[in-house]
């Protein structure tokens, strides 16, 4: 069922003889909520935020709509759908058999209607605008491409077998800012220090709000303009992990801290090396694989693809712990907060994944 919202200062969508209707999936993620916004504002489009709770948060956003979509529930994919022209496309990794059948669904009932999709994912082993083998492995031989990389990559292809290849904008982005974090915030809070096995390899970490803003460009500017095309979006400079702590030191420093996280404001953060043998034991063979791909240098790179888009360079990790995005929140109550918190040590949420068929 889709609801509207009502007592905001959004701007209503301008009229016209055709209605452009967004559905923003992970509306309220990391990146949706900054999509959700930064579209509600521009006014061009109604709004539809996808969600299993309430929606109270996307309408706070500004969103017009809001309507149950959940991947586990095929039953609520028409309803969402109904009426949709353009779709922002960002789930979860372990959902990737639910997300192909989704596309496939998409394909099947909204082949005429949808006119641009815009997906998040990351680069690596796509074989449209590369030739990745994925039986080969950049860094070790005899081994695979990481199956999470394959699996983001199928996250694109499943659009282009379901025809929309010419609608089909790809932001493959680089690991987010905050994200190696966020399984290590009690540690930081308590001890000051945070564990990862990436040693002192530097990655080119994407801020959250830099992908929503790439996405909203791409949606206002349109399939005519940005179909069939792929984008590398990363971040302004490649960091280490002690480089990420010194950072996150010295924004913790700032006033900022004292207002958004009083009980972690002025905090010392430490970076400590892990062993990738333990690693592996606390998260699984899945991730652990995809970690090395941030251990040899492949995520290292930055792209100037953001900056053909909106015309300015992405954020710096201390840029987006201490700047407010379009949703209002700063990277520093982004990584405080439950946003993005996946991950349990001692579970592995990619298990069986590997018995996933395209």
């Amino acid at each position: 069922m889709v609801t509207g919202a009502a007592g905001r200062d959004t701007p209503s969508p301008a009229t016209s003889s055709e209605v452009r209707r967004v559905l923003v999936t992970g509306a309220a993620g990391r990146v949706g909520k900054e999509v959700v916004a930064r579209l509600a504002k521009a006014g061009d489009f109604v709004v539809r935020a996808a969600t299993r709770g309430d929606g109270a948060y996307a309408r706070s956003l500004g969103a017009h709509e809001v309507v149950q979509w959940d991947l586990e529930d095929a039953s609520t994919w028409g309803p969402a759908m109904e009426g949709v022209t353009h779709l922002f496309s960002s789930t979860q990794d372990k959902y990737i058999a639910q997300h192909m059948d989704f596309a496939k669904f998409c394909g099947e009932h909204h082949a005429g209607s949808l006119q641009h999709i815009v997906r998040v994912c990351t680069f690596g082993a796509e074989t449209n605008t590369a030739a990745y083998d994925d039986a080969t492995h950049v860094s070790r031989s005899g081994a695979a491409i990481p199956l999470m990389l394959q699996h983001y990559w199928w996250s694109e292809e499943c659009f282009l077998r379901a025809g929309f290849g010419d609608r089909l904008t790809s932001l493959r982005g680089n690991f987010f800012m905050n994200h190696l974090l966020k399984n290590e915030l009690g540690r930081i809070r308590e001890e000051g220090a945070f564990a990862s096995p990436l040693g002192d390899t530097k990655n080119s970490f994407v801020a959250c709000n830099d992908m929503g803003e790439a996405a909203a460009v791409v949606l206002a500017e349109g399939a005519a303009r940005h179909g069939d095309k792929a984008y590398d979006i990363c971040g302004a400079a490649p960091q280490s992990m002690a480089e990420v702590a010194a950072t996150l030191t010295e924004a913790l420093a700032t006033p900022l801290a004292r207002e958004v996280v009083p009980d972690v404001a002025g905090k010392a953060v430490r970076y400590e090396p892990q062993d990738a043998a333990q690693f592996e034991a606390d998260f699984g063979a899945t991730r652990a694989e995809f970690f090395e791909y941030l251990r040899n240098g492949f995520y290292s790179r930055s792209s100037p693809c953001f900056y053909n888009l909106t015309g300015h360079r992405p954020l710096s990790y201390y840029e987006y712990l201490t700047t407010e995005g379009a949703a209002g929140d700063t990277g520093l109550a982004e990584l405080f907060s439950d946003q993005g918190a996946l991950y349990t040590k001692g579970q592995d949420l990619f298990k069986g994944l590997q018995d996933v068929k395209r």
